[in-house]
């Protein structure tokens, strides 16, 4: 199985895989991420928050990477410090540019995302 394209195709599949069916335990009370890939450009993560969750309310994410978030599943509200307030629900996705503040205000629900920060 030295074969390039055996090898490639296989990789393909894995990460596939790994971003359909994340891997986190059921019962849990902090938020956690999982990289998915990651180079000098751009990072994937699988992140799932529990029910009831939300970042304490001094903490703001502000990242020098623009991002593009999916809601995977469950319900969420983003915040961002100019007051806007954005229900995520399962299939929506949002962009948030570079240096947007930004926090999660709360997990209606166990709330599955896939997160993806890059540089342009």
């Amino acid at each position: 199985f030295n074969n390039r394209k055996f090898s490639l195709k296989y990789r393909k599949f894995k990460m596939i895989k790994v971003i359909s069916a994340p891997r986190f335990p059921k019962n849990f009370h902090r938020e956690m991420k999982k990289t998915i890939f990651e180079d000098d450009r751009t990072k994937i993560e699988s992140i799932v928050s529990p029910a009831g969750f939300s970042d304490p309310k001094e903490k703001w994410y502000n990242q020098e990477y623009d991002e593009w978030v999916m809601v995977m599943g469950g319900v969420a509200d983003l915040l961002f410090e100019d007051g806007k307030l954005r229900r995520m629900e399962k299939g929506d996705s949002t962009y948030i540019p570079a240096h947007t503040k930004h926090r999660v205000e709360r997990a209606h629900h166990r709330t599955e995302w896939l997160a993806i920060f890059y540089k342009k």
